[in-house]
C-alpha cells in the first residue's frame, strides 16, 4: 500500500458486524475498514462467509447487530430509497458473471444506465463501447452471451459494473472456473482499473495467486473474524497458524477440514 493510500480517509467501516441464520453463526464480529482508492482482498475458506460479508457491504443483506458505513453513512439503517441510492456508488462482478441471457451484450453492460440514467440509447452505445474498450474487447456489442467464452463474460461483467463510474467495485470469486492464463487477464484488469479509475476495490476470492498479486491488504477470515490484516508479505510471514494452515494448503492443521469453517 502507498503511503498515499494509508492517508486516505476510510471508504467503508464495517464494525463488530454479526450474522446468523438460525444455529449457525456466519459472522462473528467482523472488522474491516477500507480506505479510499485502496485493493483490499478477503481470503478464507469455501463458506467461511466471505460472499456473505461482501452482501452486507452492499446492503443486500442486514446484520444481526454491528454498523456499516459508505462514504461517511451507516447503511445498516438505510431505508430502500436511501439504499438504493448509495448502491449506486458501487459495482459489482458476480462469481458467475451473471449476464442476462436474452440481452445482447451492448444491453447487459448499458443495462444500468437505461435503467437508471437520463443518459440516450445513442449517450449508452458510447459509454458502452467505452467501457468494453477499457476491458480489451471491441465490436461484441450484438453479441449474445451465449456466443463468449467464460473468460470474456467475466470481462463483459467487469464493463457492466463500471459503466456508470462507480466508487466502489465488489467482486465475488473473480477467477473462479478461469484457466490459470485467462485469471491473469483478469488479475490484470483489476489492477488496471484501479490505476486508471482510482476506485476502491474489495475481492473476495480464495485464490491466493490473484490474492498477492493485486491487494494492497489482504484480510482472512475464519471463524466469522477477521483473524489477520496485512500486506501481501505479511501474511505470507504471519505466525498464526490458522493463516499458515490456508495458505501452504495443508490438511493437518488446527482449520477443521472436515467440518468447514
Amino acid at each position: 500500500m502507498t503511503d498515499e493510500t494509508q492517508n486516505s480517509k476510510e471508504a467503508i467501516v464495517a464494525e463488530d458486524i454479526h450474522k446468523s441464520f438460525g444455529e449457525n453463526v456466519v459472522l462473528n464480529g467482523i472488522n474491516l475498514a477500507v480506505h479510499e482508492a485502496e485493493t483490499i482482498v478477503v481470503i478464507g475458506r469455501s463458506g467461511c462467509g466471505k460472499s456473505v460479508f461482501l452482501k452486507h457491504i452492499i446492503g443486500l443483506m442486514k446484520p444481526d447487530s454491528g454498523t456499516i458505513v459508505v462514504d461517511g453513512r451507516d447503511i445498516t439503517e438505510m431505508k430502500r430509497r436511501e439504499l438504493n441510492d448509495i448502491r449506486r456508488k458501487f459495482g459489482m462482478v458476480f462469481q458467475s458473471a451473471a449476464l442476462f441471457d436474452s440481452l445482447t451484450v451492448g444491453e447487459n453492460v448499458g443495462f444500468f444506465l437505461y435503467e437508471y440514467s437520463d443518459l440516450s440509447p445513442e449517450e449508452i452505445a458510447d459509454v458502452v463501447e467505452q467501457k468494453l474498450r477499457l476491458v480489451g474487447l471491441e465490436n461484441i456489442s450484438a453479441m449474445n452471451p451465449a456466443e463468449l467464452s467464460g473468460g470474456m463474460k467475466k470481462r463483459v461483467s467487469l464493463a457492466r459494473a463500471l459503466a456508470h463510474d462507480p466508487k466502489i467495485v465488489l467482486y465475488d470469486e473473480p477467477t473462479t472456473g478461469l484457466d490459470p492464463i485467462m485469471a491473469d487477464v483478469i488479475n490484470d484488469l483489476i489492477i488496471k482499473m484501479d490505476e486508471e479509475l482510482d476506485v476502491t476495490s474489495i475481492v473476495v476470492t480464495h485464490d491466493l495467486a490473484s490474492a498477492y498479486k493485486i491487494a494492497d491488504r489482504i484480510a482472512m477470515m475464519y471463524g466469522g473474524k477477521i483473524i489477520a490484516l496485512g500486506a501481501p508479505d505479511e501474511i505470507k510471514e504471519s505466525p498464526d497458524e490458522y493463516v499458515q494452515q490456508f495458505i501452504n494448503g495443508s490438511a493437518q492443521g488446527p482449520i477443521d477440514v472436515i467440518g468447514g469453517a
